[in-house]
């Protein structure tokens, strides 16, 4: 099925997973260069937002899991998780990009946020999983070149389907849990004659409600969105121009239909409180920058993928070299700037992280995420508390094809 089961849990739940891995094997042999794509048969999971340990059979992206073979995953929900909407998809580096891009992704509910929200908890949820799906002219994806091109086939759809019917009853209030699972695009949605109310981004509540006529979200974020249905009618949900140093996808999305008895609900006039507190300046026990670049042939449109290259500090990700080593409790403030001449897409494993600023100006409000745009020719500075969890894992870009091509770190949180 696309997209993969709604899994959800409670904050202390142990979530057992047997993957199966049923692909065909690989054709060819491991590469020399592993930062190009390769062996897109091979998988494993990554539980993408969680604060779970990295290691074992936990959140562990390093785990290579073969054709025709098995495999136990089993992550420890801490207690205290902030409830939310997360997901989970595969991270073998390498293949994570084709896969993602065949739509191997679903999400993963830590249940239980707003409960004390009736407005929120007495509306209809409906989990939003957006897929850019890519192919050749025979439906499949057999080499890496069948993805790189920008005129590459590609649609995007809503859990599997193209154009889908979303159905509200006129006043009906529902709860979207829109999870961006696209291979690179950042997509700007709108709906027709309606605002989006976003209540929570990464799985964390925001700290104010408000209605937007527009919403960017990048791979791999997640946007919690109530919407009021207006008058009877037939509107859509469409990705809007956008530019991300370059057009990103624009088209319908989704035929939302206004139709049935009416109903009288409201939104919340507040949100609650944030599970995580702001990490004030006296907190902060060290500072980092990271910069994102990359190199590119004198004519891109005329290129091979191999001929790219994405970096972070001016080097591609190599298995064995440990880029950033973390204590546990630290609490860092870091800056990643973006040289290169298109947006990018931060995001970090195990620990979210505070978003302070855009382009050196602060943020109007507390906003926490595990996944951020990095403007071209700009920066994001953000602070984290690094918690509970030692072991490797990685920072990295979240447009998959980058990620692929090297723009990806080694980090070890040590004791």
């Amino acid at each position: 099925m696309i997209p993969g089961p709604t899994l959800r849990v409670q904050p202390g739940d142990l979530l057992r997973v047997n993957l199966i891995n049923d692909l065909p094997p690989n054709r060819t042999e491991l590469p020399l260069d592993t930062d190009l794509p390769h062996h897109f048969n091979t998988t494993n999971v990554h539980v993408h937002g969680m604060h779970v340990s990295p290691s074992g059979d936990a959140d562990n992206i390093f785990r290579s899991m073969e054709p025709g073979q098995s495999y136990e995953v089993a992550i420890d929900v801490p207690d205290d998780h902030p409830r939310g909407t997360y997901w989970y998809h595969p991270h073998h580096h390498g293949s994570a990009d084709v896969q993602i891009s065949s739509g191997m992704a679903g999400a993963l509910i830590v249940e239980g946020d707003f409960a004390g929200v009736p407005e929120i908890a007495d509306a209809v949820e409906r989990v939003l999983i957006l897929n850019e799906v890519m192919f050749d002219y025979l439906g499949t994806i057999e080499v890496y070149d069948t993805l790189w091109p920008e005129a590459a086939p590609r649609f995007i759809s809503i859990n599997g389907q193209r154009e889908p019917n979303i159905r509200l009853r006129p006043g009906e209030v529902q709860r979207w849990r829109i999870v961006q699972a696209a291979h690179e695009s950042n997509l700007r949605l709108a709906l027709d004659d309606h605002l989006l109310h976003p209540i929570a981004y990464d799985g964390i509540p925001r700290s104010r409600i408000e209605g937007l006529e527009s919403l960017v979200i990048a791979p791999g974020q997640r946007a919690d969105v109530l919407v009021q249905a207006g008058t009877p009618g037939a509107y859509e949900l469409r990705a809007i121009a956008n530019d991300q140093g370059y057009p990103s996808p624009t088209g319908l999305l989704a035929h939302v239909v206004v139709e049935g008895e009416p109903v009288t609900m409201s939104l919340p006039a507040t949100l609650p409180e944030s599970p995580l507190a702001p990490i004030a300046d006296d907190e902060i026990t060290g500072t980092r920058t990271i910069t994102f670049s990359a190199i590119e042939p004198e004519v891109p449109a005329a290129a091979t993928y191999q001929e790219f290259a994405d970096l972070i500090d001016g080097r591609r990700f190599e298995p064995d070299r440990v880029d950033q080593t973390i204590r546990l409790g630290a609490v860092e403030e870091w800056t990643v700037v973006n040289d290169d001449t298109s947006d990018h897409v931060f995001h970090i494993h195990t620990n979210p992280f505070q978003v302070m600023a855009v382009n050196d100006e602060p943020v109007s409000e507390t906003l926490w995420r595990d996944t951020v745009i990095v403007p071209r020719q700009g920066s994001i500075t953000f602070r984290s508390r690094f918690l509970d969890f030692t072991g490797k894992t990685v920072l990295h870009c979240h447009m998959m094809n980058h990620e692929e091509l090297g723009m990806m770190q080694l980090i070890e949180f040590i004791g």
